[in-house]
């Protein structure tokens, strides 16, 4: 599912000691026989995971709150044969689960694999090969009743490869669509690596699953993710078949999401966080929630890297992006479960404070001397929000630049009112990838609050409820 620095099904082996136990406890029972609905989410948005063979509880997982699942990897032969598929007993078992929830199951083809992409290219670029490789799929998805596949070669090159790689999901397609069966493929976020798929693969499958992480500073944050997706969509691919990747990890240590909220439960509201001395990233709550938001207006769903990283209850980043796609958590509603009480800032000892205690949108944010009102009175909420007189902290605009002024406005789930604290003190916006800031370093009652280039300065050090 990624580049050279993700973890693959090689590199687990060595690499994933922290997660050898939960590939025990594969052998399930299956679901009982009751009527599931199905999952279906508005305007066709797709919540994608990935099910590794060597990882993860097929017991555990969030079928109600996925489209689909790709269970991960069988991996292809030089001749266009198949390698023995890794734990046959629990894509069995994820098969039969999953379709008793209405959550379709489709079998990823290759992954990192070190690297190694030279039986690709081989099978690729021969004619039978090619055709033995597209058969013994369609034989695999009928043999273990699945909905489709998803490609996952890392990666064709530009130039015969492409050519290659664009003739082989043609026959794919062709193979698929006529069995009623889906064709997805994961590809690299950007760079010149992702003119391998050629624009003509855009009209062969059903979506992409754009692996948005393993880059960007911090990683996979708000800002390069998104720019990840919109390179896709420059290049000709529908908003629709645009599905947006998330990682369930952090780098450059390899910790799983549930790892690192299992060290401080804290964490599930950050994207950053120190380990042994390191700063690990990853995404958070309020960056996935924001993440979701954004692909519900400009993208065709959300991906994720893996399942069984992610933990369960109130901090699961599959339940986040469900409650933000299907709106069970509408913006305008309280955050269940948000903290309450004044934001202070360091240099100035001053509360965070709604001008006037007006509800008007537009209103300004400032600095005030505290003193108990409603105007001073936020609520953090667990999704990313916050909140005061009924309505969110938000850059005006949206605006992602240096001084750009914080206002009071109606909730509405965009990225412009994420705000997620920091361990230092900063309260990042991750859309822009900058931190509330007070105006030109004042102190005064009134000084207005801004978003700027994140620091440790006082004034950009808040304490919260």
């Amino acid at each position: 599912m990624s580049e050279t620095t993700r973890p693959r099904r090689a590199r687990w082996a060595a690499a994933g000691a922290a997660l050898a136990t939960a590939a025990a406890g594969i052998a399930v029972a299956l679901a009982p026989a009751t009527t599931a609905q199905a999952v279906v989410l508005p305007n066709g948005f797709k919540s994608v995971g990935y099910m590794p063979s060597w990882a993860g509880n097929v017991n555990t997982v969030q079928y109600g709150k996925l489209t689909h699942i790709n269970y991960a990897f069988v991996l292809p032969n030089a001749n266009g044969s198949l390698q023995a598929l890794d734990n046959p007993s629990k894509l069995s078992s994820l098969v039969s689960l999953a379709h008793a929830n209405n959550t379709k199951v489709s079998i990823a083809v290759g992954g990192w694999n070190d690297g190694n992409d030279s039986a690709f290219e081989s099978l690729a670029g021969n004619a039978t090969a090619r055709t033995a490789f597209v058969n013994n799929l369609v034989n695999l998805v009928n043999q273990y009743n699945l909905d489709g596949v998803d490609m996952d070669w890392e990666y064709p090159d530009p130039g015969t490869s492409g050519n290659n790689y664009t003739l082989l999901m043609q026959q794919l397609s062709t193979a698929m669509h006529s069995r009623g069966k889906l064709l997805t493929a994961a590809v690299v976020s950007e760079g010149t690596t992702a003119s391998g798929v050629q624009p003509a693969v855009f009209g062969y499958v059903d979506w992409l699953n754009i692996m948005a992480y393993d880059g960007g500073s911090p990683h996979a944050n708000y800002t390069w993710s998104i720019n990840a997706v919109n390179f896709w969509k420059s290049r000709g691919l529908p908003a629709s078949k645009a599905v947006l990747g998330v990682p369930f990890y952090s780098r450059p240590t390899y910790y799983t999401y549930s790892q690192l909220v299992a060290m401080d439960p804290a964490n599930a509201n950050r994207d950053c966080t120190t380990v042994s001395g390191v700063q690990q990233c990853y995404n958070g709550l309020p960056t996935v929630r924001a993440k979701t938001a954004w692909a519900k207006a400009n993208a065709g769903g959300m991906m994720n890297w893996e399942l069984s990283q992610d933990t369960t209850g109130a901090t699961s980043l599959v339940s986040a992006i469900y409650e933000v796609a299907v709106g069970t958590t509408p913006p305008s509603s309280p955050p269940p479960g948000g903290r309450t009480g004044r934001i202070v800032g360091q240099a100035s000892g001053k509360c965070v404070d709604v001008a006037a205690a007006s509800t008007a949108n537009g209103t300004a944010i400032q600095l005030y001397t505290c003193n108990g009102t409603n105007a001073q009175t936020w609520t953090v909420g667990t999704d990313g929000t916050l909140r005061a007189l009924g309505k969110c902290m938000d850059v005006t605009s949206g605006s992602t630049a240096n001084g750009a002024l914080v206002q009071l406005w109606d909730c509405n789930g965009s990225g412009a009112q994420v705000w997620q604290p920091q361990s230092n003190g900063n309260l990042r916006n991750p859309q822009s990838a900058k931190c509330l800031d007070a105006k030109d370093l004042g102190t005064a009652d009134g000084t207005r609050l801004q978003i700027w280039t994140c620091a440790t300065t006082g004034n950009q050090i808040w304490t919260l409820p």
